[in-house]
């Protein structure tokens, strides 16, 4: 009796590792790492699967390769926009540093031109104050007698003494009359009068 239960175990025991060893088989050739489909076809075809084939496994790998090349050029795409944007905004970062550049130019020659025109102004309003103050005196000279007159210019610097004597000029050419100029230069000491005469001849007039 020992002995037939010897002969039952490895019965037993043979069969369990046929079954195992089939059912290995079996499953690793479903997932592809051993081909032994010729042999399993009716058994897959039993249990209503499909086999792995190399064809597919091919298949697969051809998809997987596809996939991987369209996301590597979608990046590499990616990578080239990211690097146009970044030359635009190094372009842009430049061209705003000149704006900036020629703003600033600008608005310095705007001032500039500004204190120019204030004192170009100033300058026209004080000659135009010093005309009308020249013409009230050499109006008010023309009035006086010709010793207190030739009093009052005594009392002036020369320059302001050729500015009374040429209004004085323009005022009688305007209204047709004589010059008291000459008159009053005749009635002033020798040498302030000559001082005076050679001025008007060697300089111009001035805004001074």
């Amino acid at each position: 009796m020992s002995r037939g239960n010897s002969v039952g175990k490895s019965i037993v025991l043979l069969l369990l590792i046929i079954i195992l060893a089939l059912g290995g088989l079996l499953w690793f050739d479903y997932l592809g790492i051993v081909h032994v489909k010729t042999f399993f076809t009716p058994l897959y075809r039993i249990l209503g699967k499909q086999p792995q084939t190399s064809s597919t496994v091919s298949s697969a790998a051809i998809n997987n390769n596809i996939d991987q090349d369209r996301i590597d050029k979608q990046r590499e795409a990616l990578e080239l926009y990211k690097e146009e944007l970044d030359k635009r905004d190094v372009d842009l970062s430049t061209a705003e540093k000149q704006n900036e550049q020629i703003a600033g130019e600008l608005a310095e020659r705007e001032k500039t031109q500004q204190e120019r025109e204030k004192t170009f102004n100033n300058e026209v309003k004080k000659y135009d104050d010093k005309e009308v103050n020249i013409e009230q005196i050499a109006a008010n000279l023309n009035g006086m007698q010709p010793k207190a007159a030739v009093n009052i210019l005594l009392a002036m610097d020369d320059q302001m003494v050729i500015d009374v004597l040429r209004k004085v000029e323009e005022i009688a050419v305007k209204n047709g009359t004589s010059s008291m100029g000459s008159y009053w230069l005749s009635l002033m000491p020798a040498d302030r009068a000559a001082e005076i005469q050679r001025k008007m001849v060697s300089k111009p007039e001035t805004l001074d």
